[in-house]
């Protein structure tokens, strides 16, 4: 394991052991960066209120780090198989929704979500000729609109 990957969990380690919670990371490195795997008695913790706590630790853990690893690669934060039961349930909420924009014309808008969930969205559709996808709002309100290209001008 890298350094950076190491220095990552063992930074991680010390913001969870500080807050009292069952929890403990274990890193692996992949393609894509570094995994740390969140795991304990609390982990449930992690996984409320759709990953929320997950993602804030995962953005604060690539703020602080994030630029010590090589250029491309990130810091992944997850918890039993979240990020992957997530991005499945995105991916079944994109052709719920593409059905209904198909069925009534009219645009359908998803709650605020962060950049990799509505970066799933998008790659579900995007095979989808006669849909568009686009991001709309800024910053926390960032939400991903779907529309019939012909609605969309496209």
């Amino acid at each position: 394991m890298s350094d950076e990957c190491q220095g990552g969990e063992e930074f991680l380690n010390s913001i969870l052991e500080s807050t009292g919670l069952d929890l403990r990371a274990s890193a692996s490195e992949t393609e894509d960066g570094c995994v740390l795997n969140l795991e304990g008695d609390d982990d449930s913790l992690l996984r409320g209120e759709g990953g929320e706590l997950l993602h804030a630790l995962e953005h604060l853990l690539n703020q602080a780090r994030g630029r010590r690893l090589p250029f491309g690669k990130r810091f992944v934060c997850d918890v039993g198989d979240f990020r992957a039961t997530r991005a499945a349930e995105l991916r079944t909420m994109a052709k719920v929704a593409a059905d209904q924009v198909r069925s009534s014309s009219v645009p359908f808008t998803f709650a605020p979500m962060d950049a990799s969930e509505r970066r799933v969205i998008h790659l579900t559709l995007a095979g989808e000729e006669d849909l568009h996808t686009e991001s709309v709002s800024e910053g926390n309100a960032r939400r991903l609109k779907v529309s019939l290209k012909t609605a969309a001008g496209k």
